[in-house]
């Protein structure tokens, strides 16, 4: 710590770690005191944009070495999040690590352990929990406003092309992997957060209509819960149409879909849908993403010695069902049963 606050480095200088670092400069208990990228002229324009003085440059190993630092925020593409984690959770930092945090389950389970053994703390950057509509919804299934749910439907429907930032190493297999880790994996873990469910079972099937990636940019999975529920998710890359986030849980005694309420517990003279007035998930711009929540929420666990509801151990789960979902694609979409044996 630094005169009482703790030492961030942000590593990786692409578009959202712009929107990380205004949220670290908001909480009061931290200070940024490095900034690193694979290329420096990347690390030195992040930190003039926001009239930084802190220490600049490319070299990772050197932030890890640095007394200075306690939490590391990993933000570069998604190929190196899972090595990058490790080795900062074997340095002792606290970790923010952007979605996926993994590439496979090999990586999967080697982050768990290494955050598991070094003890520290970790959030893993599914910011929609935070978003006002989920936090709403969660705050309704928890006062069973629609009785048990039975079916469970998210999707993650966002046209990618040349021109998005990402798009150089989104596209790749050997980085990107796959439409489910890349962006799909947000509505897999709305699915697990707001359903308190956990998915046994999944049958996958995808194409790839515009080739513009290496992997399959559309994605369908049914999914089988352990409550017995059903449920459904989708991925499309290639979609011709505004960001859309689609929500639909449907209970015993009522459904919620997106912002709109038909519950028979809570309005039992109800002739129409309810709508909740609220800020919907609804834009997949950094900008519309509440980060300060996220990065407030995990400095908080830091300060409190608690553990967060989306730690590394949380969304190992949420990865091992985006991995299960490309393993039946790639099975010419049988089923693949949870947990994953290898």
């Amino acid at each position: 710590m630094i005169n009482g606050k703790y030492g961030v480095a942000i590593h990786g200088a692409g578009k959202v770690s712009y929107a990380h670092v205004a949220s670290w400069l908001k909480n009061p208990h931290v200070e940024i005191v490095w900034i690193t990228s694979r290329r420096r002229e990347s690390a030195e324009k992040l930190a003039a944009r926001f009239g930084l003085s802190c220490s600049v440059g490319s070299d990772f190993e050197a932030v890890l070495a640095d007394g200075r630092v306690d939490i590391v925020n990993l933000s570069g593409p998604n190929h190196v999040h899972a090595p990058q984690a490790i080795a900062a959770a074997a340095a002792g930092k606290h970790l923010l690590i952007e979605k996926p945090m993994c590439l496979d389950m090999d990586e999967n389970r080697r982050l768990r352990e290494a955050v598991a053994r070094a003890e520290v703390k970790s959030v893993v950057s599914f910011v929609l929990r935070w978003n006002p509509l989920i936090k709403n919804l969660k705050s309704l299934l928890a006062q069973h406003a629609i009785g048990k749910l039975f079916y469970i439907e998210i999707d993650y429907w966002h046209g990618l092309a040349e021109w998005w930032t990402g798009y150089e190493w989104g596209r790749t297999y050997a980085s990107g992997r796959s439409a489910m880790l890349t962006g799909g994996c947000h509505a897999v873990d709305a699915i697990r957060w707001l359903s308190g469910d956990e998915v046994i079972e999944v049958a996958a099937f995808a194409n790839n209509i515009h080739g513009r990636f290496e992997y399959p940019a559309n994605v369908v999975a049914i999914l089988r819960f352990k409550s017995g529920a059903i449920g459904k998710t989708s991925a499309l890359f290639d979609a011709e149409m505004p960001y859309q986030f689609n929500i639909d849980l449907v209970g015993t005694e009522g459904t919620l879909r997106d912002n709109r309420i038909w519950s028979t517990r809570l309005f039992p003279g109800q002739t129409g849908w309810t709508t909740m007035q609220t800020i919907l998930p609804d834009s997949g711009a950094v900008e519309h993403h509440p980060f300060d929540d996220e990065v407030n929420h995990l400095v908080d666990c830091i300060r409190t010695g608690q553990e967060s509801h989306v730690n590394v151990a949380d969304a190992f789960f949420t990865h091992e069902v985006c991995i299960a979902i490309d393993r039946s694609i790639a099975s010419g979409g049988q089923p693949v049963k949870l947990p994953l044996q290898e």
